[in-house]
């Protein structure tokens, strides 16, 4: 083993260049891997983050007429009856600025209805609205301003602009506005449809909704509303990493071309050896140990240098135009997990590329070539 080890560094050594040009493919491709799938936990976190500022962790709609009081759960942290409807805003043109006209989703919330969304600031009363602020800049509006919603109805409501709110979901600050109860059951002719709840552990809203809804309820995690852009990023995510594993593949085979150039070399030293009594199982192992010290070397430096990338593009993220993404920059999360599954990926791959080399070095006949 020390003897077979001692020839692979040679043998790594005899070539520094072309052994450090194989080394860093392999780093540069785990790099560019890891940073991708970091990229994209990054971005699916964010983005959950940022619906779930202004988006209910469970909603329990009621099945009866009359809305029941909810039952209490010890994970769930706030709790308010709600109602929803479609609305066409306007704002009237005033001296110095045209009229504004947008759809939106209004909320009415009732009471303990502010306690849902801490991070948005809520502080709700009659006839007041919270716009999301790209709503309110497509409205062109100002807090303190008159608007007027329009139902399906063709009922009209005034409400007073009490202030907006960003969550960094564009789809949701370009669409959303939050009122009091009152104001979408004057509105739409609703009453409150359920409640919506807030929980300590929003991944958890199934099981919880599950417990509290009971046969008075009919229960709706966010996930369920969510599950085609959650399972749309699952995918994008395994996509991704296949064709960015592509790269690793490619550094693989370059190790893979420099063993088999090592062994054309070093077939008169392989034949000395076997003449002089060394095992095939010898000779296979220095090039085996080979490719194992190329391979983890790469993968080492390409954790490290994927680490180190991550670091700083979570110091200063990618912005993104929200116009045409969910969000406005573009987060980064590293997760043990994928330098784990990574490193075994791209180590497994040159271990495989390196049986090519160590079966030509098997074949090598002693007497055929010292002949």
């Amino acid at each position: 083993m020390r003897f077979a080890l001692f020839l692979a560094l040679a043998h790594i050594r005899r070539r520094p260049l072309q052994s450090g040009l194989a080394l860093l493919g392999v780093g540069v491709g785990v790099a560019v891997l890891l940073l991708a799938l970091s990229l994209t936990n990054g971005f699916v976190d964010g983005l959950v983050r940022a619906t779930l500022k202004a988006y209910p962790h469970l909603v329990l709609f009621s099945l009866t007429p009359e809305l029941p009081p909810l039952p209490p759960h010890p994970e769930a942290v706030a709790q308010a009856p709600f109602a929803a409807t479609k609305a066409l805003l306007t704002r009237p043109a005033e001296p110095g600025r045209g009229p504004g006209v947008d759809f939106a989703t209004l909320v009415g919330l009732g009471e303990g209805g502010e306690a849902l969304y801490p991070e948005l600031g809520l502080k709700l009363e009659p006839g007041g609205i919270y716009l999301g602020s790209a709503l309110l800049q497509s409205l062109g509006a100002l807090p303190g301003d008159r608007i007027y919603a329009l139902s399906a109805l063709q009922e009209r409501v005034e409400l007073r602009v009490l202030g907006s709110f960003r969550t960094g979901n564009y789809l949701i600050d370009s669409a959303y506005a939050f009122v009091d109860l009152k104001s979408v059951e004057a509105l739409a002719g609703l009453k409150a449809q359920g409640y919506q709840v807030r929980l300590q552990d929003p991944w958890r809203a199934k099981e919880v909704g599950a417990e509290m809804a009971g046969a008075r309820f009919y229960p709706q995690a966010w996930q369920d509303t969510q599950r085609t852009l959650l399972e749309q990023l699952a995918l994008q995510k395994r996509v991704l990493g296949i064709l960015v594993y592509l790269i690793v593949a490619v550094a693989a085979l370059g190790v893979a071309n420099l063993l088999v150039l090592k062994v054309v070399e070093k077939t008169p030293e392989i034949a000395l050896l076997r003449a002089m009594g060394a095992s095939r199982a010898t000779v296979g192992l220095v090039f085996a140990l080979e490719g194992v010290l190329l391979g983890l070397g790469g993968v080492l430096l390409g954790n490290g240098l994927g680490y180190l990338l991550g670091l700083y593009l979570a110091q200063r993220p990618l912005d993104l135009p929200g116009e045409l993404y969910f969000l406005t920059h573009l987060p980064v999360k590293m997760e043990g997990r994928d330098f784990l599954l990574v490193s075994a990926a791209s180590l497994g791959a040159v271990l495989l590329s390196s049986l090519l080399p160590l079966l030509r070095a098997l074949r090598v006949q002693p007497g055929v070539v010292l002949r």
